[in-house]
């Protein structure tokens, strides 16, 4: 590779992102946001023009470390004689990609994004330097295994059943530094999951058409804004559609056969005998389960906004826990507020601004809804799925309500909302042993003297699988 330097101005630019980053408070971490992130490969791609994507990316695999020989035999090592990183941004650099999760639960090399999910680098940078260096379009050597089964056969590494997740919360989502996990942690967080798939699409993208700047791929995949037609007319390749794009893959099988190659590679990179018939067909076996268990959770589910990223108050008083699965899914809509939601940013402040609502003006323990899905591609944290709601006066212990943000007596919420719904969000229930499978489903107005959930909606929820004229008696 050609030896290339940054100039003067480029240095100055670079410097004065460290001072940013690293000098202005000492005693915080750099804030993790995407932006940022994306802020700092632009700094170096200015510093450099004539660096292409790979050569950004092979600097960001050298600041962050000694590479893995899995990674090595895929995309081969860095060359130390390449363009250098001042110290500062490298120690930058260094901190965002490398990702641990520590003893108290907290996980490091992962960012927040626009949309409020968090993402892990490192999978989502060796995919992309995976897919630039494809020599055929649309076909990525090791992609899947540097991306996503390396951190799988890790967790299968015991012969034990898979466990995933779980998700986090940030200490801020405006300044965001500490993310903590919800739960145990395991080899294979949410956040990696949310890296890996992005990288797997990135990669394979990036290998059919190669872009002029990290930067900017970056930039259009994780701050694309909507429009008022929300994802319907988004462009296909956004972050808020990763599940269904990961899912347009009909990655589960392809996943199988990686996830026990990846197994087989470490075990020979590490001088270990190739394993018998027998350790073969008990890893397929628990290869399958970690697959089913995968595809339901980030696959067939859809992409839930917990309560803490969109800064829900705690419940008042003592929540009642329901007993699952089910029976009932109710429809609804807000109403006030009357207007779709199209960012991250409005959506959370319209639940918020809902919870108040009832809270304080209705008295309520919590927002009365289970789940409100926003037009911008995600489901928001009511209630959830273990606690009893306020949302469908006399039904509340016997189903969840589901509201759509906006008024839809003369409209219909976006086409892609009405899917995480009608589709993703009841199947997650019935997967997940939370609906039973022959559930009704019905609309506010079915069971209570309402008007919601608005003319239009009812209408279009009457053609809806589970849907049920049969008027419940209240209990």
């Amino acid at each position: 590779m050609k030896q290339l330097s940054m100039d003067a101005g480029g240095w100055r630019r670079a410097l004065t992102l460290v001072l940013v980053f690293v000098t202005a408070n000492t005693q915080a971490s750099p804030s993790r946001r995407m932006a940022d992130f994306i802020e700092a490969v632009r700094q170096l791609e200015d510093g450099a023009p004539a660096l292409e994507p790979v050569a950004v990316l092979r600097m960001l695999r050298r600041a962050a470390g000694p590479s893995d020989a899995l990674t090595q035999r895929f995309l081969g090592p860095v060359d130390s004689r390449g363009p250098g990183m001042d110290a500062g941004l490298s120690q930058y650099v260094r901190a965002a990609v490398q990702h641990r999760v520590t003893a108290g639960s907290t996980e490091e090399g992962v960012f927040l994004t626009p949309d409020g999910t968090t993402v892990a680098l490192r999978p989502l940078l060796l995919g992309i330097e995976a897919g630039l260096l494809s020599q055929s379009p649309g076909s990525v050597r090791g992609l899947y295994q540097l991306c996503l089964a390396q951190d799988f056969s890790l967790a299968l590494s015991s012969g034990s059943a898979l466990r995933l997740g779980p998700d986090g919360c940030w200490d801020s989502v405006t300044s965001p530094r500490v993310f903590t996990l919800t739960g145990a942690p395991t080899p294979l967080t949410t956040a990696q999951v949310h890296g890996a798939m992005d990288g797997v699409l990135l990669g394979l993208e990036v290998s059919t058409r190669r872009p002029l700047k990290l930067s900017a791929l970056l930039t259009d995949y994780y701050c694309r804004r909507l429009d008022a037609a929300g994802l319907d007319a988004a462009p296909r390749l956004v972050s808020r559609r990763r599940r269904e794009n990961f899912r347009g893959l009909r990655a589960g099988p392809r996943l199988d056969k990686q996830l026990v190659k990846a197994v087989e590679l470490r075990r020979r990179l590490k001088g270990r005998p190739k394993m018998d018939e027998k350790e073969k067909k008990r890893l397929k076996s628990v290869v399958k389960e970690g697959i089913e268990a995968f595809q339901h959770e980030y696959m067939d589910c859809p992409p839930i906004i917990p309560r803490c990223m969109w800064g829900a108050e705690p419940y008042r008083g003592t929540p009642t826990r329901l007993s699952l699965p089910l029976s009932s899914l109710y429809i609804h809509h807000t109403h006030t507020p009357s207007q779709p939601c199209l960012t991250f940013e409005q959506c959370s402040a319209d639940m918020r601004s809902m919870q108040r609502f009832h809270q304080e003006d209705r008295g309520w323990d919590d927002i009365g809804y289970s789940f409100v899905a926003g037009s911008d591609g995600y489901v928001y944290e009511g209630r959830g799925w273990h606690w009893q709601g306020a949302h469908t006066l006399g039904h509340n212990s016997r189903g969840y309500g589901v509201s759509f943000i906006g008024d839809y007596m003369a409209r219909l919420p976006s086409q892609h909302s009405v899917g995480l719904v009608r589709d993703q969000l009841a199947s997650c229930a019935v997967g997940g042993g939370r609906l039973v499978s022959n559930f009704t489903l019905q609309g506010h107005r079915q069971v209570v003297d309402t008007s919601c959930p608005g003319d239009a909606l009812y209408k279009e929820i009457t053609s809806w699988k589970h849907w049920g004229e049969k008027k419940e008696e209240k209990v």
